[in-house]
């Protein structure tokens, strides 16, 4: 992760938040600390937080106007805290707030793990070779496969969501975000809608889904590149069709010769990692899921992920991305919709 410079106070109000973090951890160094902006995430904002007493990380949403049903800061503590000392593993919780009381916004503080967070390139001297490389991949997937095998009910979180007609709603749900997002109509994103919605599969069986999952949005062991120390970003978790969160995978893998996933730099595209069929063969071997419609998910990434980089794209034009630039993403979301369109006529 690497943190910006020169972040608004405001977004962080370390006069209020660090008497809190006092109480919470017992720790009156905490009262004082620095803090900057951790660049990658693009739709809530992440800040470590630096001080005599160590570091932790502070997520809050966004600053301005935000989309319903996104920058879900109380669905994160409560799944975090549900998978606690399970088999999926996640960072511990410090602090949290539903109420606005504090920041403005709801917000939570986490422990800071000392291990990789993988974007455009591997640290130096880190999975140097195909071998590392697949053993990432495998650790990746395999994360993966535990979370899909998690009981909701027996951690408490048989509530998330809704598995019956998951599908359907979601094409539905992001298309009316798409509508609130963009600046126009994209011709190509409305086809892949209801091209989606005219071909959603039957449902598997109901999962605890992570929603966004993607090796970036793990953190991987500092001395060994196959064992994922924590997954993080949970904002979009539910419960669902658990090849919904597959199909997210194999499109931040992209394969040689396609086209680059905008925002999102992907250490995946060089040499020595593995295809989308390893994945797709672990996954399989070790969930027992039957893959022959995967195709299909695979378009319903696209599609929401281009819906997603169009809200961000209007929220950096609005000036609401803490300082963090963003790139012109139209001629990216128009890319995403065209391959989404080929990949339901047959072209995985």
């Amino acid at each position: 992760m690497t943190p910006s410079t020169d972040p608004d106070p405001d977004l962080v109000r370390p006069d209020r938040l660090g008497p809190a973090l006092a109480e919470a951890t017992g720790d009156p160094r905490w009262s004082t600390f620095g803090f900057s902006l951790i660049t990658g995430g693009r739709s809530n904002l992440t800040f470590l937080l630096r001080g005599p007493a160590g570091e932790l990380v502070l997520r809050r949403p966004p600053a301005g106007d935000l989309l319903p049903t996104a920058h879900d800061m109380a669905r994160e503590v409560r799944v975090q805290r549900a998978l606690a000392d399970g088999p999926v593993p996640v960072p511990r919780i410090v602090l949290a707030r539903e109420d606005r009381s504090l920041l403005g916004v709801p917000f939570y503080v986490m422990e800071r793990l000392d291990g990789h967070v993988i974007r455009a390139e591997l640290p130096a001297g880190y999975a140097d070779t195909p071998a590392d490389r697949l053993r990432m991949a495998d650790a990746l997937v395999d994360a993966l496969v535990q979370l899909h095998g998690q009981d909701p009910a027996a951690v408490g979180l048989g509530d998330l969501g809704r598995p019956d007609g998951f599908l359907l709603r979601q094409v539905r749900r992001w298309t009316a975000q798409s509508e609130v997002s963009g600046s126009g109509r994209v011709p190509a994103l409305d086809a892949l809608a209801r091209a989606l919605q005219d071909s959603v599969p039957e449902s598997g069986r109901g999962a605890l889904l992570h929603g966004d999952f993607r090796l970036d949005n793990c953190v991987l062991e500092r001395s060994d590149p196959g064992r994922v120390q924590a997954v993080l970003d949970w904002e979009m978790s539910t419960l669902g069709d658990p090849l919904a969160d597959l199909g997210l995978l194999l499109h931040y893998w992209p394969e040689p010769g396609e086209p680059e996933v905008p925002l999102v730099p992907l250490v995946t595209v060089g040499g020595g990692f593995p295809r989308r069929a390893h994945l797709l063969e672990r996954y399989a071997a070790g969930s027992g899921a039957d893959l022959s419609g995967i195709g299909w998910y695979l378009a319903f990434a696209r599609f929401k992920f281009a819906v997603i980089i169009q809200g961000v794209q209007r929220r950096a034009d609005a000036g609401e991305m803490g300082g963090q630039s963003v790139e012109d993403v139209s001629a990216g979301v128009v890319e995403l919709a065209e391959s989404g369109l080929a990949t339901l006529r047959g072209r995985l």
